[in-house]
């Protein structure tokens, strides 16, 4: 299975290297640290740019049930993997810039948490800004956080962006053991409690 998992991985980047943006498939230190600050009692789950399924084997196995995640990938192969090994996840094959065209993914109720496995620094400006205001606009819960991992230094998402959406960003923590190191953010709305 992992053998499998590495060859969809290498495969994605054969076609599309910019869109995986990742010269490996995320290791044990990063997905602990992105998966621990999701806490899915309060929401459905939407993750960006699964791939392999790195991230979501780890939210499945901390509780999170697969009918309240929601898989969104834009490669027809890697989607076509998740289905098979999440039957009762929502994957949605789509590129996430999208988001903000759809209704909400769970019909009437918003997600708690999005957690993204895309590579945002190398993706345009107006690509990255057209996501995170769909995100934050039609698909997550007012009370609700972005998770968002980087392999450069400070936040991924400029300044400028997150001012003019009147989001904050904190920095969780680095997984230095990682290939490459990585350091992951929780961006949420300025000033919004968080969901307890």
């Amino acid at each position: 299975m992992a053998l499998n998992k590495t060859v969809d991985f290498w495969r994605a980047w054969i076609r599309a290297p910019r869109r995986v943006g990742a010269v490996a498939p995320s290791g044990r230190a990063l997905t602990r640290l992105m998966v621990a600050a999701v806490d899915h009692r309060h929401g459905p789950v939407i993750e960006l740019g699964p791939g392999t399924g790195v991230f979501t084997r780890a939210l499945v196995a901390s509780g999170l049930p697969p009918h309240r995640l929601a898989l969104v990938e834009v490669d027809p192969i890697l989607a076509r993997a998740l289905r098979r090994d999440y039957p009762g996840a929502r994957v949605v094959r789509m590129d996430a810039a999208r988001l903000g065209d759809t209704g909400p993914l769970f019909g009437t109720e918003l997600a708690g948490a999005v957690v993204s496995g895309l590579p945002l620094r190398s993706l345009p400006a107006k690509t990255v800004a057209r996501l995170i205001e769909g995100v934050f606009e039609r698909q997550l819960d007012p009370r609700g956080a972005f998770f968002q991992f980087t392999y450069g230094p400070g936040c991924p998402l400029p300044g400028a962006l997150l001012e003019r959406l009147g989001l904050e960003a904190t920095r969780i923590g680095s997984a230095l053991f990682n290939l490459p190191p990585a350091t992951v953010y929780r961006i949420n709305r300025a000033g919004c409690d968080e969901l307890r």
